[in-house]
């Protein structure tokens, strides 16, 4: 078979990407093991530099209302009797995309097209069965048996294939920075633990790259969005240390602050942004030099203080020109396979779905539609089938639609959970945490189910499903629940049940 990949952008740029080891590229993905394997079983992943990976060993995930925590650790799971060694690991998409390219370099009957757009998909009846027929810039015209959409939220593939999509753009914005702070004292934990804090405006996230470098996720509200980009660095500095120890309510008063000065033309200056945190920190007797301050001294050597392992290190600088914000938004499409006029068609990655980058599955969904498709073509070819008819693209469908749409949801359904500060749903949502902290073997199986260790079964299927289906369940459970008894109940009820149907019998 001859593939054709057709790219609008320049990959040479991608192909002779590199940074200084001490910089870093803002837009970072955590690659799940399952993710790993699918790439290191298909070649791609010894293209990788893994001198630009960090991996994560450990994830730390907070209520920002209650405190009420997780943990999530490597050294909890086994495989063949070992500790499994890392939960994801961490890489900038330059970095994946760069190996990708040099790897499909080294494959035969792979063509890549770059720098050309396509200017329309057409198709041609003249065997009685529709082929779609894409027209590109530079005057080439191909005629494929299978088109498949990887291109992206505005799919053209999509378009064509008449294939409808629903969803919707979330109130939130993602702004991500490359941070730089001081390694972690000897006497601690190192670098590998991912944290995120749940804020009602958004989660944001801390994750490890190297011992002196993390990156930044921050979902939040699209005013605050602006304003956090707008402002000095070193402001930008003092917002995220605080974003991970100040209580809610302070919080919320730095943004209203920051906001004020945004809307008049100004800026906070960090002098004034210190004064408001010393006095807040005060106002909620925290020691100046604890573990939830964001003003004591930066990197200081020696014993760490009590809790720091609970916090991500203090942030000491951001690396110039990283700053940057995306708008996030949810979406499925109603099908993956074109029918009609659009047959021999299929769609994969964000062509197919998008979600809320707070779970860190986009990419490894993505990943896994690949697999699922890879393997759905090997088996038509081994059968003599029609790679591009109906039947023979149902496989695929039937792997991944119902997988993706599990995480779609409950993704979807624990941001909007987290967006509220209703005293009830605040406790309920917390008892529920803490409760399921405390259940290591339910716990296990929601590393499972997001990746964290590959249980084969359908190629493509990231695990056993119970992480969606049981976040699904919490959510669900708390917009229906008629008191908080009940809800934490229903929660508790409906988690167990996930598990015993999940055990082997």
């Amino acid at each position: 078979m001859r593939v054709t990949l057709i790219e609008a952008g320049d990959l040479s740029k991608t192909k002779a990407w590199r940074l200084p080891p001490d910089a870093y590229s803002n837009r970072v993905s955590s690659i799940t093991n399952a993710s790993q394997e699918f790439l290191r079983g298909i070649g791609a992943w010894s293209y990788v530099d893994e001198t630009r990976t960090g991996p994560v060993e450990e994830m730390q995930v907070w209520d920002g209302v209650s405190d009420a925590r997780i943990t999530f650790s490597a050294s909890d799971m086994t495989s063949n009797g070992r500790p499994l060694g890392e939960l994801s690991r961490l890489t900038e998409n330059l970095n994946l995309q760069r190996a990708l390219l040099r790897y499909l370099e080294s494959s035969p009957g792979v063509e890549l097209v770059d720098k050309v757009k396509v200017e329309s998909i057409t198709n041609d009846d003249r065997e009685g069965n529709s082929w779609p027929v894409v027209h590109l810039s530079d005057g080439r015209v191909i005629r494929a048996r299978l088109l498949v959409g990887a291109d992206g939220f505005n799919s053209p593939v999509r378009t064509y294939a008449g294939i409808q999509s629903y969803g919707w753009a979330y109130d939130t914005h993602g702004v991500v920075a490359t941070l730089v702070h001081a390694p972690r004292s000897p006497y601690g934990p190192q670098n590998t633990v991912a944290y995120q804090r749940f804020l009602p405006t958004g989660p944001i996230a801390f994750l490890p790259l190297s011992d002196t470098a993390s990156t930044m996720v921050w979902s939040t509200k699209p005013h605050i969005a602006s304003a956090l980009k707008s402002v000095d660095p070193a402001v930008l500095v003092g917002m995220v240390n605080a974003a991970f120890r100040l209580p809610e309510v302070s919080m919320r008063y730095l943004h209203e602050r920051l906001l004020e000065a945004h809307a008049s033309g100004t800026s906070i200056t960090l002098q004034q942004l210190q004064d408001e945190v010393r006095f807040r920190e005060m106002s909620h007797s925290i020691d100046s030099n604890s573990a939830l301050s964001s003003l004591s001294a930066l990197g200081e050597p020696g014993i760490p203080p009590e809790g720091a392992e609970s916090y991500p290190p203090l942030v000491k600088s951001i690396q110039p020109g990283t700053v940057a914000s995306f708008p996030l938004r949810f979406s499925h499409a109603d099908t993956y396979i074109g029918e009609g006029q659009g047959s021999r068609t299929v769609l994969i990655g964000d062509a197919a779905h998008t979600t809320h980058p707070l779970a860190g599955q986009g990419l490894n969904l993505g990943l896994a539609d690949a697999e699922a498709l890879a393997h759905c073509i090997h088996d038509s070819l081994s059968r003599g089938g029609d790679i591009g008819s109906y039947t023979s693209l149902m496989s695929y469908s039937r792997a991944r639609y119902f997988e993706n749409h599990k995480m779609l949801a409950a993704v979807d359904k624990l941001h909007k959970l987290y967006s509220t500060t209703a005293d009830p749903v605040v406790w309920a949502r917390s008892v529920g945490l803490e409760v399921l902290n405390e259940l290591d073997t339910l716990k296990a199986a929601f590393m499972v189910s997001a990746g964290s260790h590959q249980v084969k079964s359908t190629p493509g299927q990231l695990g056993v499903g119970i992480a969606a289906q049981g976040l699904e369940a919490l959510a669900r459970g708390i917009n229906d629940a008629k008191n908080a008894g009940e809800l934490v109940s229903g929660v508790l009820q409906s988690g167990l049940r996930q598990l015993f149907r999940s055990s082997p019998r």
